[in-house]
């Protein structure tokens, strides 16, 4: 396992309560908000509003749960740390991975945003088709290489300005949901039904239509607590703060979006909407120039705020990874001046150029990361749980209230998003996670850690076969959400329950016998003891 040898430098403690909010909230508000209204209208119609109140709650179920992991060890990229501590290093492993594809994806994604929306007036950077051009894929570099600089001097900077553009980014929101209110058709809440899709259509929205994919911006405060000021205090409220503020602008959002629409719009019914800027052109069809502007304009900013958040974040889970031991050590370097792990970030850099090639369009890459980030967030609920029982003396600032229900419930949750997310992107997501699984066990005596081989195997058997059965189920289920039909609604979601409930229980019987939380976390404790408050 990797550790800080001398010459090597510190994360340094430096971001405080409003810049952890703003963090989160930063990465929720990106290009989740100019998109996700459309994409859950054309999935749920008027009732998408409920959608993103189950993608609230849901998240927020899982937030608590890191609230107590984030508070008592207050680390680096603990998303991936908290697994290891638990249950060993083939968990942390098979976590990694799916963080490194959630994580790395982001920066990318919402740098494709903002070449999109600026499409509208810099008609070179794309295609009449919806496709890119050179020129294009250019200015995506480029603005993928200033969010490098900007990360690249100082998490103080970065965090300042972060806390700015944030400030900006939610303004423009708000402004479009109070202006909209002015402007709404109370008859287009029962255009074609209130719910033409069903419920099932209300569940495929939480999962593929970005809602999800907005929410879990939270979890830039669990990454980033390494480097936060009283981090036990800041971190927790940070979470649930960020949470809160999203889901009531969402909520508003989405409401503003439906009731705004003319009449001709809904024409062809709910799933033929395809704006290319929903906001904006909404606010063209009802005679509001310059709200579009507006909104043209913070469709670069929104994105750009979101991206820079997530390029950083993914250095800190490569980071938290390498000090894991199950990844390559180079990777846990800090830079002894800035406390940035230079390296990391490099890494970051190069992956989120690679999600800028011409991949498939925003919507699906969303079902992509939303998948692959809750893959990541399932552990958690176990991992706060197992720690209970495994490090009881451990001191937890924020002790949430009621874990031994509301971890299941989060880890129920958390698999049926999963499952909604549809056979398409499940098959092989889970596929590639299994594939860890077997590389780990071949590559195992090249990263030796204080867990024994066969320990770990133990202790991670539970998640194999999870993926086994969620994969047969996924293929089996519903034509709805991509699987042959074999299992129709609700019997598949009552099977996904089950298997959910069973390998909570599971998992945390299985935890190890002994938590892993070694001396170098103990070095870090120590770190946080002597930092300015």
């Amino acid at each position: 396992m990797s550790s800080n040898s001398s010459g090597e430098g510190k994360l340094k403690r430096q971001l405080g309560f409003v810049d952890l909010t703003f963090l989160g909230l930063g990465a929720i508000i990106g290009s989740g908000w100019l998109f996700a209204s459309q994409g859950g209208a054309t999935l749920a119609g008027p009732s998408a509003w409920i959608a993103w109140v189950i993608g609230a709650v849901a998240v927020g179920l899982i937030g608590l749960v890191y609230a107590e992991l984030s508070g008592a060890l207050p680390r680096a990229g603990g998303i991936i740390r908290y697994p290891d501590y638990s249950h060993g290093p083939i968990v942390g492993f098979m976590m990694g991975f799916a963080a490194l594809v959630a994580y790395s994806s982001v920066a990318g994604i919402e740098a494709e945003a903002m070449r999109g929306y600026a499409q509208t007036w810099w008609k070179g950077l794309g295609t009449s088709t919806g496709g890119i051009t050179t020129l294009g894929w250019f200015v995506q570099a480029i603005l993928l290489a200033l969010f490098f600089l900007l990360n690249y001097w100082s998490v103080n900077i970065f965090g300042k300005v972060n806390s700015i553009v944030t400030a900006v980014k939610f303004i423009v929101p708000l402004l479009t949901v109070i202006v909209l209110l002015t402007h709404m058709h109370a008859s287009n809440f029962s255009s074609h039904g209130f719910a033409p899709g069903g419920f099932t259509g209300i569940e495929s929205a939480v999962s593929t239509a970005g809602i999800v994919f907005a929410f879990l911006g939270f979890r830039q405060a669990v990454d980033f607590a390494g480097e936060a000021k009283n981090p036990q205090r800041n971190v927790p409220l940070a979470i649930i703060t960020a949470i809160a503020i999203g889901a009531v602008l969402y909520v508003l959002l989405q409401i503003t979006f439906v009731g705004a629409l003319p009449g001709s719009s809904l024409s062809g019914g709910w799933s033929a909407l395809n704006f290319k800027s929903p906001f904006a052109n909404v606010a063209k069809l009802i005679g509001l120039a310059w709200l579009a502007n507006v909104l043209f304009a913070d469709a670069v900013l929104s994105p750009s705020g979101t991206g820079n958040i997530y390029l950083s974040s993914t250095a800190r889970v490569l980071f938290a990874w390498a000090r894991t031991g199950t990844f390559f050590k180079v990777f846990s370097r800090i830079n002894p001046k800035n406390g940035v792990p230079r390296p990391a970030l490099w890494l970051s850099f190069i992956l989120s150029i690679f999600w800028t090639l011409p991949f498939p369009t925003w919507g699906k890459l969303v079902g992509v990361v939303s998948s692959a980030t809750v893959m990541t967030y399932i552990i958690g609920p176990i991992s706060a749980a197992a720690l209970r029982r495994t490090a009881s003396s451990m001191h937890r600032p924020f002790r949430l209230a009621g874990m031994s229900v509301i971890a299941p419930i989060a880890f129920i949750v958390a698999s049926l998003i999963i499952y909604w997310t549809g056979w398409a992107i499940d098959s092989w997501l889970i596929g590639l996670q299994l594939i860890m699984f077997v590389l780990y066990l071949i590559v195992s005596k090249a990263m030796p850690t204080a867990v024994s081989v066969g320990q770990a195997v133990k202790s991670s058997l539970w998640l194999v076969v999870y993926y086994i059965v969620m994969f047969l189920v996924s293929m089996l289920g519903d034509k709805a959400f991509g699987g042959n039909g074999t299992l129709k609604t609700p019997v598949d979601q009552i099977i996904v329950i089950v298997i959910a409930l069973i390998s909570y229980f599971w998992g945390v019987k299985a935890a190890l016998p002994q938590h892993n939380i070694t001396e170098e976390h103990t070095e870090e404790d120590s770190e946080l003891a002597a930092a300015p408050y």
